[in-house]
């Protein structure tokens, strides 16, 4: 099992698209984030998730909240991702997927990694999970749970 609602993030530093540290320590306290973990750039599911973050950005920024997607591709595949799809947040690597297993986010189907997004408010607290290999919810749902939060 995942974190849950009312659970506190891990701190964690990893590497942005543009080999740039990002620490969430950083934003606790300050911003809700919204970190959604996905398997794997440039595959249909995953483009697709994406363009709807992108899609959705200015709605996010709008409620004071920082996107951030992770999966375990390089920093160099990120950037080329990013900048293929034009999307405007970070792209966090985690090569060894160690921010993975500290979220505990658990595979699909036993072989995929999984597709899970976290709501978090400026405290650091979950205050929402989704899990769902169904790309374009997370974001319908990320901004419900961010309107529902006091920001």
């Amino acid at each position: 099992m995942g974190l849950k609602v009312g659970d506190e993030i891990p701190d964690f530093t990893l590497p942005d698209q543009y080999g740039k540290v990002f620490s969430s320590a950083d934003l606790k306290g300050k911003k809700p984030m919204v970190i959604y973990f996905y398997p794997k750039d440039d595959t249909p599911g995953c483009t697709k998730e994406a363009c709807g973050f992108r899609d959705g950005y200015e709605q996010f920024q709008e409620l004071g909240a920082e996107v951030i997607g992770i999966s375990s591709d390089s920093s160099e595949k990120h950037r080329n991702f990013a900048e293929k799809h034009r999307l405007p947040f970070t792209l966090l690597a985690d090569t060894d997927k160690k921010v993975r297993k500290a979220f505990k986010v658990e595979k699909h189907l036993l072989i995929l990694p999984g597709r899970e997004t976290y709501v978090v408010d400026r405290k650091g607290k979950v205050a929402m999970v989704f899990n769902s290999m169904g790309a374009s919810r997370h974001i319908q749902e990320a901004l419900k749970a961010l309107k529902s939060i006091k920001l």
